[in-house]
């Protein structure tokens, strides 16, 4: 099965927003970002979410895993599911994931995220009409934000990230 863009300007567009405005500043923050899933095509997301791997339908993530697509308003967008490996040793040893969120939320200019329980893993997307909306499966299950503008009476939660 390939998973080759498409549309590779367009996939090539919007990965490189990802990568300079979300994943290089993180890297650059908290050190090594661990991308666990990035791209992918058509028929591998189509394939994922008809044998229950976790990927949304193909119309779901046009604009999401699937770069190459616009999204159903038209708009363009790129999501990667990694980790932090610096924030996933704190959250196994009982960080809360919403530290790591706020400090998302207040310093990239994220499109959304969604946050899972195994090792703090987030999806984090570039949209270029973000929603900033946080969402997460880790217990209590909630969504923290949604369009809030950023917050800076909760950088307490972050105490002791490296600096910005």
């Amino acid at each position: 099965m390939k998973n080759i863009p498409e549309t590779t300007d367009l996939a090539m567009e919007v990965g490189k927003r990802l990568f300079e405005e979300l994943l290089e500043p993180l890297n650059a923050t908290f050190g090594r970002v661990a991308v666990r899933s990035a791209y992918r095509s058509p028929s591998v997301n189509a394939c994922g979410n008809e044998n229950g791997h976790g990927c949304a339908s193909n119309e779901g993530n046009y604009a999401g895993h699937i770069w190459d697509r616009l999204d159903s308003d038209g708009k363009k967008g790129a999501t990667a599911f990694i980790v932090i490996p610096w924030f996933a040793d704190r959250f196994a040893d009982g960080a809360d994931w919403r530290a790591l969120a706020y400090w998302i939320h207040n310093h990239l200019p994220y499109g959304d995220l969604y946050f899972h329980p195994k090792l703090c893993a987030f999806n984090i997307r570039w949209h270029e009409k973000p929603s900033r909306t946080i969402r997460s499966y880790i217990k209590p299950a909630s969504e923290l934000v949604d369009g809030e503008p950023a917050n800076l009476t909760v950088t307490c939660v972050y105490a002791g990230f490296p600096m910005y």
